[in-house]
């Protein structure tokens, strides 16, 4: 009774190891041959095959054929890219590395481990108990656990995020023979101006990719209409002036939303603006003119 209560804690949770519980023990005897679980051995050891394995196995091609997708985004983006002089005979690169997490690594190999040898293979083996248990630890660990229920979710949330298996890099490289200049793996030691730079450009080749523009090509009926909120307000003019002539080339439709100070570095790009006044906070009030307007005013103004 004591060996049957340790192993089976949850099913004898109210009977004891005494000689009065032998009624209670001999009931769950009585219950387990009724139930007859043998006879739905063969039963779930089919549904072990076509389901639950199967199903993991989906679940891993579906998180392959989205990294697959971010490289494949990565190389039409770098297309965009390679038409950008980012310093003068230079262009920018993007590269994907494999991350080297451990939790990262160690989700993948188990996923594989779950599924080695268990498809397109007759053996029975195959899908042993064994392997469901593999497949069983994922799977609770993705739920979470009992105890540690929060770190599984962050774990779970990490290791489904395709995204997290790469290392983004960027590459700035000669036009001439694609030698490495410098690379930038992340933004740390450059000014405020290079980061800047380096995000517009990035940018505007993801803006390239996201409405299939292609690099130079003018196409006057299509929607390309984009919203830049508290753009340019901490940047060098430079920075500015080279993300708006970027955009540009793009043939992009902007609104940009931004600090007065910036004004006469975007106003040789934009074709009308919006003054916004806000009376203490309380009420806001638009006026809107064009950019002819503007100048001749702001002309007035200084006269």
């Amino acid at each position: 009774m004591e060996a049957y209560r340790q192993r089976y804690p949850l099913d004898t949770r109210e009977a004891d190891a005494t000689v009065e519980a032998a009624g209670e023990y001999r009931a769950m005897l009585e219950r387990l041959r009724a139930d007859d679980l043998p006879r739905f051995e063969a039963r779930f050891k089919e549904l072990l095959n076509e389901n639950t394995i199967r199903e993991i196995a989906n679940f891993q091609s579906h998180l392959a054929r989205e990294g697959q997708l971010i490289r494949e985004r990565i190389d039409a983006i770098n297309q965009s890219l390679h038409g950008i002089d980012y310093n003068s005979g230079r262009f920018i690169e993007l590269l994907a590395d494999p991350a080297v997490d451990a939790e990262i690594r160690d989700f993948r190999s188990d996923l594989r481990l779950c599924t080695e040898g268990t498809l397109g293979g007759a053996d029975e083996q195959a899908y042993s108990e064994a392997k469901f248990l593999e497949v069983k630890r994922i799977i609770e660990r993705l739920e979470g656990r009992e105890g540690t229920a929060e770190a599984d979710r962050r774990w779970a949330r990490k290791v489904t995020d395709v995204r997290q298996w790469f290392t983004f890099s960027a590459s700035e490289r000669w036009r001439e023979d694609g030698r490495e200049h410098e690379h930038y793996r992340d933004s740390g030691g450059k000014s405020g101006g290079q980061k800047e730079k380096l995000a517009y450009t990035v940018l505007a080749a993801s803006l390239a990719y996201q409405f299939g523009l292609e690099w130079g090509v003018t196409r006057t009926r299509s929607f390309r209409f984009v919203v830049i909120d508290e753009a340019f307000g901490r940047g060098s003019d430079e920075s500015t002036r080279y993300g708006l002539e970027l955009f540009a080339k793009l043939n992009l439709q902007l609104l940009i939303v931004t600090p007065l100070q910036k004004i006469r570095v975007i106003e040789p790009f934009v074709s009308s603006v919006g003054f916004v006044h806000n009376e203490e906070g309380r009420r806001s009030m638009l006026r809107n003119l064009t950019i002819e307007e503007y100048r001749a005013e702001l002309a007035a103004r200084s006269a």
